[in-house]
């Protein structure tokens, strides 16, 4: 099976911050169960990302398990690769990642 490499985009990374930092206000230890949910969903990706629908252009969205928020990412196939552009909450409008990843 083919192995992708993943990368993070420094918007995705600034996303996954400020969200961990919500949550941990809300609740103690809730931004980290929130941001190893992330960790561990973003890791999959390495092994099989086609099987995440194109919602937007090229953009897949892959939903965080047991919260309210979606990874958008694309596949590079010119170098075997899974970009993650943002996480975005799913009471979001849909439309915002084109704000956050406007460049693809």
């Amino acid at each position: 099976m083919k192995k992708y490499l993943i990368k993070i985009d420094v918007e995705a990374l600034s996303d996954l911050r400020e969200i961990t930092a919500w949550y941990e206000l809300q609740k103690v230890d809730l931004g980290k169960r929130f941001q190893n949910a992330v960790i561990e969903q973003i890791n999959h990706l390495a092994e099989n990302p086609q099987i995440f629908v194109i919602r937007y252009q090229k953009i897949r969205c892959m939903p965080v398990k047991k919260f309210p928020y979606m990874i958008h990412f694309y596949i590079n196939t010119q170098d075997s690769s899974v970009e993650v552009l943002a996480v975005i909450s799913t009471d979001r409008n849909p439309k915002i990642w084109k704000e956050k990843t406007g460049r693809i």
